[in-house]
């Protein structure tokens, strides 16, 4: 038998509750807020995402770490924020599956401690000026490649490298 949890709630524009108790909850309908209290005053803890916001405190993505293969697989459903050690499997990086134009982030590559990988991508991923990067191959370096999807097929990358470690 499934429970039923009943909030109070309003469908008042910028209607705020005065107060509520430790953990009780409240839902403004028309302006999809949710509002906890915190046993001294209620807390906004809902974001829409059809409006503005503005953050007063930082918002972080993870950065999730990438399998090594002959060709590296990233699922943009995933996270924003990629990493990858390199140990000489990887020849190139596919054309990443879920990848929906807005979505942005980083990519880490990381030569292992004896370094000398290299790297190609798929065509899916445009550089510019055509010009595919060149990784730095010293042991234990760092290089990054942020993007923007454009396009279900199309993504606009920027390479910058040698960040040592």
């Amino acid at each position: 038998m499934a429970n039923t949890i009943i909030t109070k709630n309003s469908s008042t524009t910028t209607s705020v509750p005065s107060s509520l108790t430790a953990g009780e909850l409240a839902v403004n309908t028309t302006d999809l807020k949710l509002f906890v209290g915190d046993g001294a005053a209620v807390q906004t803890v809902a974001v829409s995402p059809t409006v503005a916001h503005t953050f007063t405190a930082g918002i972080r993505g993870e950065v999730t770490t990438l399998t090594e293969t002959a060709s590296i697989a990233i699922n943009m459903n995933d996270s924003n924020n990629f990493a990858v050690t390199l140990t000489g499997t990887a020849t190139s990086v596919a054309a990443p599956t879920n990848a929906v134009a807005g979505q942005s982030g980083s990519i880490f590559i990381i030569q292992d401690a004896t370094g000398g990988n290299t790297l190609g991508w798929d065509t899916a991923w445009k550089f510019a000026g055509g010009t595919v990067p060149t990784l730095t191959t010293t042991a234990d370096a760092v290089d990054r490649v942020d993007y923007i999807v454009k396009g279900a097929s199309e993504i606009h990358a920027v390479w910058t490298g040698n960040y040592t470690r």
